[in-house]
């Protein structure tokens, strides 16, 4: 079954006091186009992060998120930074001393609104414990992010086998024109000679001449190989993951065949299933670009 290159995945999972989640999401690409942002505490985990998404998850335009949380019933006290502070304070000094400016009176007011003066954050460094904990809820989006692909892989596959067999029903409603085009074109041809050019004319030769013609708009082979392309198609949708490609390139040679017998159809009801043909072919286009 084929996957879906869009898909969505998130986890959460608990470590003492604190929340630590991981999101992943995707659209469709050519081929893996990675963004990964990570809380501070994980940045020397961030190479085996990616290659942990790169193995999983193999193309699409990822996005993926990790960070930390209080707890919702943990409250974090604010904390000063006296160092930054009294720095503060000795260049507040000197600029009134240089200045002659006098220091307001409500100074300490004043310092702790300055930045970095009060820290809300709790500072810390992971252990192989919690990063364990962090590997759980990379694991869990993951895994929700393929559930998620493969279940518009399996909607994507019903609509592509729905194209597929409409166009294969089109295809078999061409053979009854090609019968009468056959004969319009004879009739049409024979009406010339006689009517407009009023010159005799060799039956025998005549019957050559139209096999030949006919011979040119013949689209017996274009059919056959449309037909190929169209099981071949459903074939490789059941080979499973990875065939995103590869179907691109089936539908382009189905393009081909098709135009092919549009340019020789020379009738215009033929021309008309052609043309519905195209539409189902260009939805499929359209959906092929997010397979895995």
């Amino acid at each position: 079954m084929i996957y879906s290159m869009t898909g969505y995945g998130k986890a959460v999972a608990m470590f003492q006091n604190r929340k630590i989640c991981a999101e992943v999401r995707s659209l469709n690409g050519k081929a893996m186009d990675l963004s990964v942002r990570v809380a501070p505490q994980f940045r020397e985990k961030e190479m085996e992060i990616r290659t942990l998404l790169t193995k999983r998850l193999e193309r699409g335009k990822v996005d993926f998120s990790l960070w930390v949380e209080q707890a919702e019933n943990v409250s974090v006290m604010p904390s000063i930074n006296v160092a930054v502070m009294q720095n503060y304070i000795e260049q507040m000094k000197a600029a009134s001393q240089t200045t002659g400016i006098p220091m307001p009176e409500n100074l300490m007011e004043m310092v702790v609104r300055m930045p970095e003066v009060i820290s809300h954050k709790e500072v810390y460094e992971f252990t192989e414990e919690e990063w364990a904990v962090a590997m759980e809820a990379i694991n869990k989006a993951l895994d929700e992010m393929v559930d998620f692909r493969r279940q518009e892989g399996e909607a994507l596959a019903m609509k592509f086998r729905g194209n597929i067999e409409r166009i294969s029903q089109l295809l078999a409603s061409v053979e009854p024109y090609e019968k009468e085009r056959v004969e319009k074109i004879r009739t049409r041809i024979v009406d010339a000679l006689e009517s407009q050019l009023g010159v005799e004319y060799d039956n025998n030769r005549l019957e050559q001449e139209l096999i030949y013609y006919i011979e040119k708009l013949d689209v017996n082979e274009e059919k056959q190989r449309l037909s190929n392309h169209l099981d071949y198609f459903i074939s490789t949708m059941e080979d499973g993951q990875g065939q995103g490609k590869k179907l691109g390139f089936i539908a382009q040679e189905m393009g081909r065949e098709i135009n092919t017998l549009g340019s020789k159809s020379n009738h215009a009801e033929m021309q008309n299933i052609v043309v519905r043909m195209k539409d189902e072919l260009e939805q499929i286009k359209e959906q092929v670009l997010n397979v895995m």
